[in-house]
């Protein structure tokens, strides 16, 4: 593993954990040359699926993509890196399981159910782009569907 800073091959791993509930392992490495200090994480290679778009597009599933979305809708919100991870990990767990398609309605739907659990503001940011509200009786009528 390189380092970060200085590009050096030679880094050594001084700590490993689990984490994301033993879907992971964490690891604190130390690189021989500047002895920087990082973090990786290693991940089982679940199977890959694609994503069939709305407009019956096909493309490879992408959780840097996914994950870019779920942070917008977290931003500035009291929500860890941590509590991200184990969400696509969870849901990336049972999208995989055996399935070769999964649609964008059905990674919306989960990504908004697990958002709601975790925080309300979050779950109406990224609800407003994957339902696509087009107006303000939109946003309104999701809302009183949380006070329920």
């Amino acid at each position: 593993m390189r380092c970060p800073r200085c590009k050096h091959e030679d880094t050594a791993v001084i700590d490993s954990r689990l984490a994301e509930e033993g879907r992971a392992i964490r690891r604190r490495r130390e690189c021989g040359k500047c002895r920087h200090r990082f973090t990786t994480f290693e991940r089982q290679e679940l199977n890959s699926f694609i994503v069939v778009k709305r407009d019956g597009t096909r493309e490879p599933y992408s959780r840097t993509k996914l994950e870019r979305g779920v942070w917008l809708a977290c931003t500035k919100r009291p929500i860890s890196k941590e509590q991200i991870d184990s969400i696509l990990s969870k849901l990336e767990e049972k999208w995989g399981g055996n399935k070769h398609e999964v649609t964008s309605a059905t990674l919306g739907n989960d990504v908004m159910l697990a958002l709601k659990k975790l925080d309300k503001v979050a779950y109406i940011r990224f609800a407003s782009v994957h339902r696509e509200f087009k107006d303000v009786g939109a946003f309104e009528k999701e809302l009183g569907k949380l006070s329920k």
